[in-house]
């Protein structure tokens, strides 16, 4: 265990919340946790409110509704070129980083060199199992060896992982499968693994054993266990000390896993659990949209597998919602520009990630987290089907300028910080993870394509009340 492992877990820890908050994807809810709505008086600085950089916003001009409904689009051939090659290294962490006999994949490797570390995360290996579809349907790799990995990966988490009612621990032993860290029974974990599980079931449709084992995977989880007699699900367990105090209860990046157990053919969450979630409004710039407090990730992971295009339901259309948040997050960082001189149109994204004083869970608006300056390549590349033309611009940017220091064997390194020229050493799987699917995404919409098809999330959003909405999204 090295000491960013060490730094990671104990962030969950200080923040009193789950594993799951900070350690792979930073805490949905955690703003809600740590920030009050109306920021005190007494608290720093950089955790308010920014009312003087939504000031500085609404000079920027921005045509409303147009501005945000109707992004740029078109991707130039050079682009296409950078995303395809992005893609294929990307899948290369996950075959690379993954054990040959479980198919669980490290949470982080480095860029340069072996890794020998044990950490392996559900979370990155639900990604990792995405990726081999891609890789399969690109040729990156030889199908039969995608196939073949998927296949020993669904039998290992069947047949040996530990779990407890379907749901399986945040991280593991590579090799055994075994928990580590004493880290949570992860519901939005085991969400992202189950969703590499079923969008394999339907690419890999022909193998009958692939389908069987991830039917069988899906159905074993009792979700109404993980309600605790809630009307919202529990963001996890403990062996030691029970359900976690924290719930799904804010909008986050929940949203696939809410349809997931609202659908599910066993131990399904009522469709009422889909409106106990609230909704609160963020304003920036003279842009509304939908959030809690929480890094720009949550606008992107609900936006991997399943495709809300042209969807509404009560509240919004939550793909226009994800382009409003994308779209504030770039008017955020341009206002940044005035203490980071370097972030401008051509280099600008802050997610959760690494950083110069190990991992941190950051971003805006409005701002929290303690910004130093850091660019996230993930936060644009996650952003590629919400902002095309402006996400591919950045990226290809970061790999014009910065060159082998930014574009490493597995694609765009994790974070950097231009003034003081760090670069982060290790690539995390679940940031690479959200590259490749919404790079693949929005090439071809292949993930959405495939995942769809599983009846179980399209009757889970009838269920909810979803309708055709074409008006706000037709450039998609």
């Amino acid at each position: 265990m090295n000491d960013k492992q060490v730094t990671r877990r104990d962030l969950i820890r200080r923040v009193g919340a789950s594993a799951a908050a900070g350690l792979a994807m930073g805490l949905p809810g955690m703003a809600q946790a740590s920030a009050p709505a109306q920021p005190q008086t007494t608290a720093p600085a950089e955790e308010k409110a920014p009312q003087r950089e939504s000031e500085v916003a609404k000079k920027y001009p921005h045509p409303p509704g147009q501005f945000i409904n109707r992004p740029l689009t078109q991707i130039s051939t050079v682009v296409d070129a950078m995303l395809d090659d992005m893609e294929g290294r990307g899948v290369a962490y996950f075959y690379d980083q993954a054990h040959p006999t479980t198919g669980l994949i490290r949470d982080h490797a480095p860029a340069v060199g072996r890794s020998d570390s044990r950490v392996a995360s559900i979370a990155a290996t639900g990604f990792g199992l995405s990726a081999l579809c891609i890789a399969a349907h690109r040729k990156y790799l030889p199908p039969s060896v995608c196939e073949q990995r998927v296949e020993t990966t669904l039998a290992f988490l069947l047949e040996q992982c530990p779990h407890v009612h379907g749901f399986l621990y945040h991280f593991l032993d590579i090799e055994s499968g075994e928990r580590l860290f004493g880290s949570e029974l992860s519901s939005i974990d085991t969400s992202l693994l189950l969703s590499g599980i079923l969008l394999c079931r339907q690419y890999f449709s022909g193998n009958l054993r692939i389908h069987a084992l991830a039917t069988t995977l899906y159905n074993r989880v009792d979700w109404q266990w993980m309600l605790n007699g809630s009307d919202t699900l529990s963001m996890g367990w403990l062996p030691e000390s029970g359900f976690i105090k924290y719930r799904w209860d804010v909008y986050a990046e929940m949203l696939t896993m809410l349809l997931m157990a609202i659908g599910a053919p066993r131990n399904a969450i009522p469709p009422s659990a889909w409106n106990a979630v609230t909704r609160p409004i963020i304003e920036f710039g003279g842009i509304e949209f939908i959030s809690g407090i929480a890094p720009l990730f949550i606008h992107q992971y609900a936006h991997a597998w399943c495709d809300f295009r042209h969807l509404r339901d009560e509240h919004a259309n939550y793909f226009v919602n994800s382009i409003a948040a994308t779209r504030a997050h770039q008017l955020f960082c341009l206002t940044l520009g005035r203490q980071f001189h370097w972030m401008d149109q051509n280099l600008w994204g802050i997610t959760a990630s690494e950083s110069p004083t190990g991992y941190r869970v950051w971003g805006g608006p409005p701002q929290f987290g303690g910004i130093d300056g850091t660019i996230v390549p993930c936060a644009t590349a996650g952003s590629l089907v919400f902002l095309p033309a402006e996400c591919s611009h950045v990226l290809l940017s970061i790999r014009e300028k910065y060159g082998e220091k930014a574009w490493t064997r597995y694609g765009f390194i994790d974070a950097f910080q231009p003034q003081s020229n760090w670069y982060a050493e290790d690539q995390l799987g679940i940031d690479l993870g959200i590259s490749v699917m919404m790079a693949e995404n929005l090439r071809t919409g292949f993930c959405w394509n495939y995942f769809m098809r599983n009846n179980e999330i399209t009757n889970a959003m009838q269920m909810v009340g979803f309708e055709p909405d074409s008006g706000n999204s037709e450039a998609f």
